[in-house]
This record gives structure tokens, sequence and C-alpha cells, in this order.
């Protein structure tokens, strides 16, 4: 048998960049690209490579010979062991440069196609407790950190409510206080956990499939209400009751406390029944005098103050005068279009998920709009010819397409049909760049604006105005 190859150490390597999935970059002595997984770009350092490709390296920094002036000091005591947020270690200024960077990149590179000049990122303004909405494991076989194992400390309780750690689908790192999410969200995490464990109640086991507890939720809204979700993997009447009961017992001002019991595989609760235990089963949000029902498996973006940002930027490009017909493709639940109708004659929102699209009629019920329809069903199905001979034809088309971006075939309806303009919102700027090139040959990038919706991390925002050439 060959002797396996040795993974190699590279010796003051100076790190260069940041690149995609929050890696930093340097180049081996070699000439392939190191990708690094603990590094700030400007750090000197020894790289240990984990995983040899044809054109790179993978490696994590083992000995610093010099720091990078773009660092700061993590405030997560959770950092480097959970996957979270992986760019907490660099100054947030540089994050935006880097998050603007990758943006120009890929519309450069990938797109290949003229380019106004690009506006500065957006950035946000809470940079930590921006998130509205968590989702916590239960595991009673907790992730021990190098330090724990090093201790030589026998650990009695094995529990943990926390977050995966990357790459791993059965290890669960526990979390004391995460920086993502206001208060009270880690006071309930932290109450939860202790709770059952006072009481015995078995945490999921994911590798036996056994256990009690499963998943616990947390979602906020920026009217100050609160959604708890507890997902048990079976039924026990009286644990379930005693630990629902002392959790609103707790926190009276829990707006909206729910249960599933979900005995299947995996844990997504799009395919479960959703009990409401106490108070109602939503909570609100609201943008512009605009409300908005968040039920347990509805989607709203993450960042609700910076998603009001990217709204306003959307509805700025769309630029409307009262009398345009405009489509809202991928609508969700229709929040943008909802944002923009009364800037338009009639916003038409499609949308794959049929529970997003009956929050979508609710709400704009409630919000007195009248001018809005919403179709579910596949995009590439439902956004046909026949479909813009019914309803009209558009024009302006707003799309914010999932991370793959959108459908050839959905591209080539829009060149079908040609509009006067399109804004494309995308959290994916490479695929993006993409669909970009495929409409180049009938529209003109007029206007480019990055926004940061998610600080700490690597990912980005970015809205394109299109008009037709």
């Amino acid at each position: 048998m060959g002797r396996k190859k040795r993974n190699k150490l590279f010796e003051a390597v100076e790190v260069t960049d940041a690149g995609a999935k929050g890696k930093s970059i340097a180049k081996a002595p070699d000439g392939k690209v190191i990708f690094i997984d603990n590094a700030v770009p400007g750090d000197v350092a020894d790289v240990q490579t984990t995983k040899k490709r044809k054109a790179y390296y993978q490696g994590t920094a083992v000995n610093f010979h010099e720091l990078s002036e773009k660092r700061v000091e993590p405030v997560c005591k959770h950092f480097g062991s959970c996957g979270g947020c992986k760019w907490q270690n660099m100054n947030y200024k540089y994050q935006l440069e880097y998050k603007q960077r990758e943006v120009v990149n890929n519309l450069q590179r990938l797109g290949k196609i003229e380019l106004p000049e690009i506006t500065p990122i957006l950035g946000s303004k809470e940079i930590y407790f921006y998130r509205n909405k968590m989702e916590f494991t239960f595991s009673d076989s907790r992730w021990l950190t190098q330090e724990e194992i090093q201790s030589g400390k026998e650990f009695d309780n094995k529990n943990a409510l926390g977050f995966h750690i990357p790459g791993m689908w059965d290890k669960i790192l526990d979390i004391e206080k995460c920086h993502l999410q206001e208060d009270p969200s880690n006071a309930i995490r932290n109450f939860v956990k202790e709770f059952a464990t006072e009481h015995g109640m078995p945490f999921f086991n994911p590798r036996h499939q056994s256990g009690f507890l499963r998943t616990l939720m947390i979602r906020t809204s920026s009217t100050g209400e609160i959604m708890v979700l507890v997902q048990f993997f079976e039924e026990n009447k009286e644990d379930r009751e005693l630990l629902l009961d002392k959790i609103a017992e707790r926190f009276p001002e829990i707006t909206s406390l729910q249960y599933v019991i979900n005995g299947k595989g995996n844990d997504t609760i799009y395919d479960q029944e959703v009990i409401c235990y106490k108070g109602r089963d939503h909570i609100f949000e609201e943008m512009e005098g605009l409300k908005f029902k968040i039920n347990a498996k509805s989607f709203y973006q993450t960042n609700s103050e910076q998603a009001y940002e990217l709204y306003k930027i959307t509805r700025n490009f769309a630029d409307l005068k009262g009398d345009e017909l405009v489509y809202d493709l991928y609508t969700g639940t229709g929040t943008i279009a909802q944002f923009i109708a009364a800037k338009a004659k009639k916003v038409i929102g499609v949308e794959a998920v049929p529970e997003a699209i009956e929050d979508a009629k609710e709400n704009a019920k409630r919000n007195n709009i009248e001018n809005t329809e919403f179709f579910a069903g596949d995009m590439r199905k439902v956004f046909t010819s026949n479909f813009i001979k019914q309803h009209g034809h558009p024009d302006v088309i707003v799309t914010d397409p999932p991370r793959d971006g959108m459908h050839k075939d959905v591209v080539a309806q829009i060149i079908g049909i040609l509009p006067e303009r399109i804004v494309y919102v995308s959290c994916n700027s490479a695929t993006q760049a993409r669909d970009l090139a495929m409409l180049d040959e009938h529209y003109k990038v007029t206007r480019v604006q990055p926004v940061d919706m998610f600080p700490q991390t690597h990912h980005v925002e970015n809205v394109v105005c299109l008009e037709r050439r």
C-alpha cells in the first residue's frame, strides 16, 4: 500500500484576500491558492493544509507571525467553534469592503457586461443582535471544544441546545450567549435548557432517532412581539405541558407559544401540524404602516431593519409613476409587492410556496391593498405567455430569486416580453451575474447597489436596475 500523502505545512504565508464562503485567501509557494478558515487578510501565518485539490489547498493557520490591522477581538465566546459569524474577527469596515469587492468581481468577471459606477455598499446600523429568527437544536451528546477535551475533565451533562458544528449533521455546539438575536432570546433558550435538564427530559439523539426535545425556534419582531416554538420528537403530555407552562410563566411577554410533535427523520416543520398552546398563532411585523402577519412557517427577511432599507432601494430603482403594471417574481409573502403597490397601478406576485401566497393575500387584505394579485406555482410553469396574455404585459419586473438565480426559461420569458425596466434583487451575485449576461443584449445595467443584511458573515445582497436598450 502506498503511503497516504501527508498534508503540507507552509510557513510564513501572507494572507492577501477574503473570498468565497467566508474563507481567506493566500498563495502557496507552488502558486496554488490556499483557502484558510481562521485568518484575516493581512495576517502572516504558518498554514497547515487539510485538503489538497488540483487547483487549490484548504488549510488552517496554526501559528501567527504577524496579525493584520484589519483584525478585531471577536465579541462571542463561541467564535471559532460555531460556524455562524465567521467574520467576527474582522473590523466591520473591512467586512463591507470585501463584500463590495465580491459583488464587483462577480458582475465584472462572470457577467462580463458594461456596468455603471457601483454605489458603495449600504452597511447595517446594527452589526449584532439584528436577526428576527433563530433556530436551535437539542442534542444529548454535545460537541466538546478542544479546551474541554484537553482539560481531561469528565462531563456528566452532555446536553446541548445550540447550533450544528459546520459540516457535521449530528454534532451540536451548546450556546450560552448568541450575539445574533435580541433579548429575551438568550434568556429563553438558557431557561428551556436548564429546566428540561433539571427535570430529566431527554434531549434528541439524531443517530438513534430518540429523545423528547428536538428544536427550539424563537422569532421576534420590531413591534416587540415574540414567538416561541418547541419541536418535540414524541408526545409526552405531562412533560410537554410542564415545559410549555413554565416557559409561559417565566416569560409572560411571549405573544405566541406553539409546538410541533415531529417523529419523522428530519426536523423541518413545513409538512407538520403546528399547534398553538398559548396566545395567538402569529406575530406581526410592521413597515411604513403596513402590517405583515408572520406564522411559524412564514418566510420573512431575517434582518427586519435592513429589509426595510433593501425594499426602499428596490422601490426607488423601480421608479414607478403610478400607471404601471408590475410583476413581482419570487414574491415570497408579498412584502415587496405590497411595499411598492401604492406607487403602481397593479402588482402581480408569483411564488412557488402555496402557504406564502396565502400569507400574501391575507396581508394585502389586512393592509387594505386592493391592487395586488398573488399566484402560487413553479415560476417557469406559471410565468408563461398565456399568463401574460391573461394578466397583462408588465411595464416593470421585480425579481428576487433564491440563491440559484432565475431558471433560464424564466430569463427567456422575460426576454420574450421585454418590460421597460427590471429590478433584480439577489442574495448571490454570482448567479445574478450569469443572469445579467443573458439579459445583456436587450438590457443595460444602470444602477447597482450592494446591501449588507448579515454583518459578521460573508453574505451580501445586491440590487441591480436594468433598462431596455
